[in-house]
């Protein structure tokens, strides 16, 4: 059970629902994690700058390298609800994410996410020889600043127990 619950829309502030609203319009759904962080409009639009994010790093990082990436991150943050948005992405993309044959990229990209969780103060030097040649200083940045927001996100899930959203369900890993 979530420590924190949902906003309750009908009880709620004028900045709660407006946060709300334009969520909505924006992405067209509310996650149990947004409805639980809207709580703080603030907190909301900070985390929410991950979309920001994605469309910069966008067309440097494809959609199947940011998932594979983000699914990383989640991975080694042990973030049931974040693992199970990335396998989704991936299966409705018609990606098996318990057999994927990664790109030399792609397992560039998940040996960093991981090496991020694992300790950010030592990501291994050739990982970082790899990405250099691959991106521009301004790419890294954001792809740095983007896997500081999905590990806060698994962080957020994790911490505060937010109730697993049922269309998740079905794109669960198996136990």
């Amino acid at each position: 059970m979530s420590h924190i619950p949902h906003i309750d829309y009908a009880s709620a502030g004028d900045a709660v629902r407006a946060e709300h609203d334009r969520e909505l319009a924006l992405r067209g759904r509310m996650t149990n994690m947004k409805r639980t962080m809207l709580h703080s409009p603030a907190a909301h639009r900070i985390y929410a700058e991950w979309f920001t994010l994605r469309a910069e790093l966008d067309p440097a990082i494809s959609d199947r390298e940011i998932w594979i990436f983000s699914h990383a991150i989640s991975k080694a943050a042990k973030s049931k609800i974040a693992i199970t948005f990335f396998r989704r992405a991936l299966i409705n993309a018609g990606f098996d994410p318990d057999a994927l044959e990664l790109s030399e990229c792609e397992a560039l990209l998940d040996r960093f996410g991981k090496a991020i969780v694992a300790d950010s103060n030592a990501v291994p030097p050739e990982i970082w020889e790899e990405l250099k040649p691959r991106y521009d200083n301004k790419t890294l940045v954001d792809l740095v600043a983007f896997a500081g927001i999905m590990l806060a996100t698994a962080v957020f899930n994790n911490v505060v127990e937010v109730k697993f959203d049922p269309e998740l369900v079905p794109f669960a890993e198996k136990a």
